[in-house]
Order: C-alpha cells, then structure tokens, then sequence
C-alpha cells in the first residue's frame, strides 16, 4: 500500500453561510467514515483557521528560534488534510473526489515519498 494527503488550502474553501458548513457536515462525517470502514484512513483533521496562532521554529542559523505567527506570509495556508494508505494513485484520486465532493470545495492529492517516518 501507499500513503497519500488529501489536503486544501483554507483560501479554497470561499464564502459561505454558517447553515452551509453545517449542512455540509454529516456528507463529510459520511466519508470518513467510509474510509475508516475500508482501512484506508491513518490520520486527518482541519487546523485552526487563524493562522496568527502558528508557531514557527527556525534553526537554519544555527540557533533555534521560535516566532509567533507563520514561518512566512503567504497568500495561501493549510486548511485541513487526510492521510489515506491505499494501493494507487488511482484509489487516492478516488478518496479525493469523495472528499471533495463533501466538503464542497477542491483538494489536492500527493504521494509520500517511499519510507516515511510513521509512529
């Protein structure tokens, strides 16, 4: 098997009410569900939306370093991900489209690089 994020950036969720999100909950509910039913599912979650609560380390100067807020600023921040071990890329796109189509907004899918570090 191989691992895959199923992951969106917060910037592609768009404007809607709070009825909206509510209604969107049990279809995501609904599919994570599924992939805990199918054993593909190890990990996934929405990270707090205020990115001003980051913590960044930084060690490149030698010297470790922590700062509030994101390493960087950027236009764009992670929103939330899932971590799906299926068979192929095939059954990741498969998990997505799923996702995607509960949530009611895009996801990207990438491959870990073989021998990740796992708990």
């Amino acid at each position: 098997m191989t691992e895959y994020i199923i992951y969106f950036h917060q910037q592609w969720v768009g404007d809607h009410t709070g009825e909206w999100f509510v209604s969107r909950a049990p279809l995501a509910t609904a599919v994570v569900e599924e992939m805990r039913d199918a054993g593909v599912l190890i990990f996934g979650g929405g990270l707090e939306e205020n990115i001003a609560e980051a913590v960044a380390a930084d060690a490149t100067s030698g010297t470790l370093v922590f700062t509030e807020g994101p390493y960087t600023e950027s236009a764009e921040f992670l929103g939330g991900f899932v971590v799906v071990d299926v068979p192929d890329e095939e059954t990741a796109r498969l998990w997505a489209g799923k996702v995607a189509e509960a949530c009611g907004w895009p996801q990207q899918v990438r491959r870990f690089q073989p021998g990740s570090i796992r708990g």
